[in-house]
C-alpha cells in the first residue's frame, strides 16, 4: 500500500512539473516590430526633422549665422536628386570649408532622415 501511495504521489509531482505548452510551441514573447513610418510628405517630415534637432543652432530659414541660412542652400544647388544626395552625406558626415571657416560636425540622423531634411533645404527657395 505503501509503496502504490509513493509511486501515485511521484507520479503527481512530475506531472505537475513538466512545462505545459499545450500545443503552443512557437510562443513569441517579444514585441513585434513597429511597422515602418509612411511619410506622405517629405518637406514637412524633413522640416519636422529640423525643428526637433540642433540644427537650428547653427542655421536658419532665412539668415545667416555660425552657417548659412537654408535660402543661401538653396539657391546655391539646384533641387535635384543628387544634390539631395550630395547634402544628406554633409548632414551625416559633416562639411568644412565651403561656407566658411567654420566646420559642420558630423549628425547621427539616418540616411532616410537626412535625406527628407536636405528635400526640406533645397525646397526652401
Amino acid at each position: 500500500m505503501k509503496r502504490v501511495f509513493v509511486a501515485a504521489v511521484l507520479a503527481v509531482m512530475f506531472s505537475c512539473s513538466k512545462n505545459d505548452n499545450s500545443g503552443n510551441q512557437n510562443v513569441i514573447t517579444s514585441e513585434p516590430e513597429p511597422a515602418p513610418k509612411v511619410v506622405t510628405d517629405p518637406i514637412a517630415e524633413g522640416k519636422s526633422l529640423i525643428e526637433g534637432s540642433d540644427c537650428l543652432g547653427c542655421h536658419k530659414l532665412d539668415e545667416k549665422m555660425i552657417g548659412p541660412s537654408y535660402k543661401e542652400v538653396a539657391e546655391k544647388y539646384e533641387n535635384t536628386p543628387e544634390n539631395v544626395e550630395m547634402l544628406a552625406e554633409k548632414i551625416l558626415k559633416g562639411s568644412s570649408g565651403v561656407w566658411g571657416d567654420v566646420p559642420m560636425p558630423a549628425h547621427g540622423f539616418s540616411k532616410e532622415n537626412a535625406k527628407f531634411m536636405a528635400q526640406y533645404i533645397l525646397s526652401s527657395k
